[in-house]
């Protein structure tokens, strides 16, 4: 939608994508919360033995109740907000017409040959 109608706003560096947490860690009575595995690890290392760890992983925005969302998504003193840009205008117009497009061969032939590089995606 962003990239169809409001590219300006892109080319302007005016559109975020918020970053909600992967996990919620509680150990004991303390509440965490971890962007990524890597994270994850970092805050369960940190933990004292002993204590009693409970591990979530948010699939989706709907896992989270309201004050979950304000407190880690929301807020602008914690939440994280992803910039989005786009090198290539002519590239980004290609990648949008083979994923979105109406030709589903060249959908599958884009997924096909370039699964290999799926690693390399920022999303």
């Amino acid at each position: 939608f962003f990239f169809r109608h409001m590219r300006e706003l892109i080319r302007q560096g005016k559109l975020f994508i918020a970053q909600p947490p992967l996990y919620r860690i509680e150990i004991g009575n303390e509440t965490f919360y971890a962007q990524d595995d890597a994270d994850k690890e970092q805050v369960l290392a940190a933990a004292s033995s002993g204590r009693k760890v409970v591990i979530d992983r948010f699939k989706g925005l709907g896992e989270m109740n309201a004050d979950q969302l304000k407190d880690t998504t929301l807020d602008p003193a914690r939440r994280i907000l992803l910039r989005v840009d786009i090198e290539s205008q002519l590239d980004a117009d290609n990648t949008f017409r083979q994923l979105l497009g109406r030709d589903a061969s060249e959908r599958y032939r884009m997924i096909m040959d370039e699964a290999d590089e799926a690693d390399d995606l920022d999303i």
